[in-house]
């Protein structure tokens, strides 16, 4: 592994996806911030944008990871950290399978459409030929406060 397992870069590139996360909720999407570290520099970055671009596919990791794919002009990305505020759905945890990120952070679980270690538990019950590591609970009062906060907000 290529970059450095530390409590605070974990939580330096995830404040930087909690600042991405703002950046969709300040456009009504869905609160998920997501970046691509390898070798400690961030090479991708997202955020949720479904609805604005109307493109089903436009969740924070997918952005990111085509974020990162075209600025090192790879589609993929061996050696790459994946920090996303939420745990991720089923579709991008096969994304960032096929994109072969070594390593998966993520700051919240996502109860109900969570696919990694929530819901359908692919690192668990899933047949790939590639398995991310996994940390997971970086900042994740923060992570799962925006997400709350914002549905709260929805409902009103």
């Amino acid at each position: 592994m290529s970059d450095t397992h530390s409590a605070e870069t974990d939580n330096a590139f995830m404040q930087r996806a909690l600042e991405l996360a703002d950046q969709a909720a300040a456009l009504d999407e869905v609160p998920v911030g997501a970046v691509i570290v390898i070798d400690g520099e961030i090479v991708g970055e997202g955020f949720n944008r479904p609805v604005n671009s109307r493109d089903f596919s436009a969740h924070a990791e997918i952005n990111a990871m085509r974020d990162a794919c075209q600025r090192l002009g790879n589609y993929r990305l061996p050696g790459a950290t994946l920090y996303v505020t939420i745990e991720p759905c089923t579709m991008c945890f096969g994304a960032l399978v096929h994109a072969r990120i070594e390593r998966l952070v993520f700051g919240a679980p996502e109860p109900r459409y969570g696919a990694v270690v929530s819901g359908q538990k692919l690192l668990e019950n899933g047949q790939f030929n590639h398995y991310p590591e996994l940390t997971s609970g970086i900042l994740e009062a923060e992570c799962g406060t925006r997400m709350r906060d914002f549905f709260r907000a929805r409902r009103k």
